[in-house]
């Protein structure tokens, strides 16, 4: 059996303006994963050659899923769209690409990114899924990727089945720790993958594996050192839809406000620069007022398109944080989900989580993952 495991992520500051192309943002992995299991499928004379995946991701719970005739190309029982088979399929024409054989196996996918009861905490478990399924069937097929590549391999993945998002998420559950990601420009990408085979585009290289290989215009993924703040995260118990809410936004930030937005993306371009130099300064005054920064460019975001991105629940969340001395804001798309504390060295930590669940907001017990270390850092 091979086993792979992608962290959750949350954003610090960034969101929203990362959308767009050239954009910056910066994510941290948290040491909650989903985990993938591969093993060999058994032969089924029967039905002919098959394999399954399983899933508590899945209304279903399990999918059964067969090759194409003429291509070989991974289908399911059920025809929707899905990051795990969009992630197969994307590993497979790598594999296909360097002449490797195809082989059935059984898929099972396990995610600690809920509260135990289904619901999901807002830490990012489509692109984690997508980025263990990747790491998983590599390893499979002793493919060799690097985290550049499963970061490519997992956008192109999920690009297939929500085009919407920054990949930023994705970038941060590869990498792991604390990135400074810029998302590429994702017009060049879709012109590029049509000879890719991946449909969509008009122009571009023959092979995945060069598509990969090359330098995407604009992208930037940086580790950054983990600054001397502890990260406290604060759950509302009321999931929100990213794609939803960002395609609102960007919605309402058009035509006729397209000035506001637009001041909107400088402004969080220079926060977040400042924010990249702060931390690799480990400059915790500074760090605090950009995420203040960040917070309020938010609240102007808010202001401009009429979407709700801090909530009751979140904008208590941030008060009490700052009643204790730490810095806070919403973390991703907002309207409900997480929220973030920054805090510095002698806070009081339990009796802030103590008045976020006084404010019904449960604290989670989350760290920084770094896997290029051997455990978590705080």
């Amino acid at each position: 059996m091979i086993s792979q495991s992608a962290p959750g992520k949350l954003y610090i500051a960034g969101e929203y303006a990362v959308v767009e192309p050239g954009h910056q943002a910066v994510l941290v992995a948290v040491d909650r994963f989903i985990t993938v299991r591969i093993t060999e499928a058994e032969a089924d004379g029967s039905t002919g050659p098959t394999g399954h995946i399983s899933s508590t991701l899945y209304e279903a719970q399990s999918l059964t899923w067969y090759r194409r005739p003429e291509d070989g190309v991974v289908e399911v029982e059920k025809q929707f769209n899905d990051y795990v088979v969009s992630a197969i399929r994307m590993v497979e024409q790598m594999v296909r690409e360097a002449g490797g054989r195809l082989r059935y196996f059984d898929l099972d996918v396990s995610s600690e990114l809920d509260d135990g009861s289904g619901h999901k905490l807002g830490l990012g478990s489509s692109s984690a899924v997508t980025v263990a399924t990747v790491r998983a069937v590599a390893r499979f097929y002793g493919l060799a990727l690097d985290d550049m590549a499963v970061y490519k391999l997992a956008l192109l993945a999920t690009d297939a089945v929500q085009p919407i998002g920054s990949g930023g998420d994705i970038a941060a559950s590869s990498f792991t720790g604390w990135v400074a990601y810029t998302s590429p420009d994702r017009a060049w990408l879709h012109r590029m993958r049509g000879t890719a085979g991946m449909g969509g585009g008009t122009e571009g290289p023959t092979a995945l594996s060069e598509l990969v290989g090359m330098d995407w215009p604009l992208l930037s993924i940086r580790r950054l050192p983990a600054p001397g703040l502890h990260l406290g995260v604060g759950w509302t118990g009321s999931p929100a839809s990213t794609p939803r809410l960002v395609a609102d936004v960007q919605a309402h930030t058009r035509g006729a406000q397209d000035a506001a937005y637009t001041a909107f993306l400088q402004d969080s371009e220079s926060c977040l620069a400042a924010l990249v130099r702060a931390l690799q300064e480990d400059d915790a005054e500074a760090i605090g007022q950009r995420i203040r920064q960040g917070r309020q460019l938010l609240l102007g975001l808010t202001r401009t398109s009429g979407i709700v991105i801090e909530t009751p629940q979140l904008r208590r969340l941030v008060e009490i944080a700052q009643e204790h001395g730490a810095v806070a804001k919403s973390s991703g798309a907002g309207g409900g989900d997480c929220g973030i504390a920054l805090c510095p060295p002698g806070t009081d930590i339990a009796a802030m989580r103590s008045s976020w669940q006084s404010a019904n907001i449960q604290p989670l017990d989350l760290t920084v993952h770094d896997h290029s270390h051997s455990g978590a850092v705080s």
